[in-house]
């Protein structure tokens, strides 16, 4: 691929337009379901025109880039089997040919990583072109975001087998782990994307079944793989990255009972994650503290979205000590304002580069009917550049999170 990612540059606001936007959000005076059919809020889909169809527009340039197009000879598995190596270890400089050591927060940059890069490429451009034919309705948009579905999960030549056995190896010690499981987060838009494609006319029945059909299997390993639950029973942003990743998965798919137990799991373990404070103590505990906080809560946020219903609002659920979305998010507030207050030690790597346009804002500013989280979001930026931080923000589209899914 030509550039990294192949992302635009984020688009400015005028002061005139921030200000036409936030006093809307701030005239809303009733609090919709997170996942209402229209904001009272904001109107997602005319403020982020522009920057949608400029994303799209370059988009519709580029040809799909699948796993096969690069294999790592590192990797046990095959020419199909997705593979990525952890991030935070290296060559021991003891013994340099041996096992990798770690070294918390510094991301190795000769690891291999051209499978995540395609399927971060894959993340960026299918909710892109879905954005922009849902805005316009033009079909060159569908049928190239369809041309990346079926390179990447239908076609035999192409498409990447439905495991992650081989993800986040380290040399030397493991040939896959379960915490690779984290990689996929990445695929939760693309399928939010799909779900608009598959109720249409567009994508022909047999490929929307195919294409469920991928996910169904992905799922199932996700759920009964020692890898898959591994990362299940993880205690911090992992467990609940698996969390956000079964529940889209399981609503594309229609598996009520994996439904089911991801409300559970974010009752009963995701929420006691964190302090009363709403602070995410294995967080702050790590040497990227601000980031994996960030981080932790938006995936938090999006967890609490999918698995929302008009019958139960998770945005308003709590622990009977008092533990829910609504204290986390307060926590974050004033730190995403002024990283300048941020009462724990600055992140070792790109301390600079955060915040971002943080979906958390936006989803809890819709749920509590909170003008000033919209407003805040609103100035952020909405296509940061840096790999690391493209890495964990996987939701770059809001426009297709703002109205219900089809089933």
């Amino acid at each position: 691929m030509a550039t990294r990612f192949s992302d635009p540059r984020t688009t400015s606001i005028s002061r005139r337009d921030f200000l036409v936007l936030a006093a809307s959000a701030a005239a809303s005076c009733h609090p919709l379901p997170a996942q209402s059919t229209e904001s009272s809020h904001i109107d997602v889909a005319k403020f982020d025109r522009k920057r949608i169809l400029k994303a799209a527009d370059l988009y519709l340039k580029e040809e799909p880039v699948t796993i096969t197009a690069a294999h790592a000879t590192r990797s046990t598995g095959g020419p199909h089997d997705y593979f990525s190596e952890g991030d935070y270890w290296w060559p021991d400089p003891k013994t340099p040919q041996g096992r990798y050591i770690r070294r918390d927060g510094f991301s190795n940059p000769d690891n291999f990583n051209d499978h995540r890069e395609a399927l971060i490429r894959l993340s960026l451009q299918v909710p892109a072109l879905v954005a922009a034919w849902r805005i316009t309705s033009e079909q060159k948009y569908a049928d190239h975001a369809m041309l990346h579905l079926r390179a990447w999960f239908l076609d035999d030549a192409t498409r990447m087998n439905p495991n992650l056995e081989h993800a986040q190896a380290i040399h030397g010690v493991a040939e896959g782990r379960g915490i690779g499981v984290i990689d996929t987060i990445h695929l939760v838009e693309v399928v939010r994307a799909a779900s608009f494609l598959t109720a249409s006319d567009l994508l022909k029945s047999e490929d929307s079944k195919a294409l469920r059909k991928w996910f169904a299997e992905y799922l199932k390993w996700m759920t009964e793989s020692k890898n898959g639950m591994i990362e299940r029973d993880e205690k911090n942003n992992h467990g609940t990255c698996w969390t956000m990743q079964a529940a889209e998965f399981a609503r594309f798919t229609h598996n009520e009972e994996v439904t089911t137990f991801c409300r559970h799991q974010f009752k009963e373990k995701l929420l006691r994650q964190m302090n009363f404070d709403g602070a995410y103590p294995l967080e702050v505990a790590r040497t990227k503290p601000y980031s994996y906080s960030l981080f932790n809560l938006d995936v938090m946020s999006s967890t609490c979205e999918i698995l929302s219903t008009p019958f139960e609002k998770l945005w308003d659920y709590q622990l009977p000590d008092g533990r829910g979305m609504r204290s986390a998010v307060a926590f974050m507030y004033p730190f995403i304002q002024d990283k300048g207050k941020w009462p724990y030690k600055a992140d070792v790597e790109y301390f600079p580069d955060l915040p971002v346009r943080q979906p958390s804002l936006l989803f809890a500013g819709r749920a509590y009917n909170r003008p000033e989280y919209i407003a805040l979001w609103l100035t952020l930026n909405p296509d940061p550049t840096v790999p690391e931080i493209v890495r964990n923000f996987p939701l770059r589209q809001p426009v297709l999170w703002v109205v219900r899914p089809p089933a």
